[in-house]
């Protein structure tokens, strides 16, 4: 196990994970992830990007969130990790519903920042999400991340044009995992 939360457990993104990616990857919930893409994705492509290595495993590191009782909901880790400017880009999902607005991702993303400012000593940690995504930008604000940019009528979603938000969250402005849990008021699930 890698990080454990009140609510998730952070583990290596193993073969549980891989299972429901195919499920996960062709999800309406992938929307939202994807900043408005809709797109099928076969499980032979899935299996040919792993085979090929696609992606810069030297620049990236995903973790698979898990609930308490070890099923799996999702992944949460960085797409692009630089670690000579100390600065990661997240990436996350929840891809069973059930799970969604329930606290979960914000407790993956806790575990996450400890991790990024406390272990691997980054600088800044940030990430793009779509106007349109009100559940993220909620997140990201309350968990002390600022707006730092709006790329206006950036992405095409829902018939209709929105913009692209870039949200940061420095080292100095994170005040650790505990005042955070505090202040949500996280609390396990009964």
């Amino acid at each position: 196990m890698f990080g454990e939360g009140v609510l998730v457990d952070l583990v290596p993104y193993g073969q549980r994970f891989i299972d429901q990616e195919h499920r996960w990857l062709n999800d309406e919930g992938v929307f939202w992830w994807a900043v408005g893409g809709r797109w099928i994705v076969t499980r032979a492509e899935i299996e040919r990007d792993r085979a090929e290595g696609k992606g810069d495993a030297d620049r990236r590191l995903v973790f698979g969130m898990q609930t308490k009782d070890g099923t799996p909901i999702g992944l949460i880790g960085f797409n692009w990790l630089a670690l000579h400017h100390r600065t990661a880009m997240l990436t996350a999902f929840i891809g069973e519903r059930e799970y969604w607005g329930g606290g979960y991702g914000t407790d993956g993303l806790l575990l996450l920042l400890e991790y990024a400012f406390d272990w691997l000593d980054l600088r800044r940690v940030w990430l793009m999400t779509m106007s349109l995504n009100e559940r993220v930008t909620r997140q990201m604000e309350k968990v002390g991340f600022q707006l730092e940019a709006r790329r206006r009528e950036a992405t095409w979603a829902n018939s209709g044009w929105h913009d692209m938000l870039s949200y940061g969250l420095l080292r100095e402005e994170w005040s650790g995992r505990e005042a955070m849990i505090e202040q949500l008021g996280l609390t396990a699930q009964k």
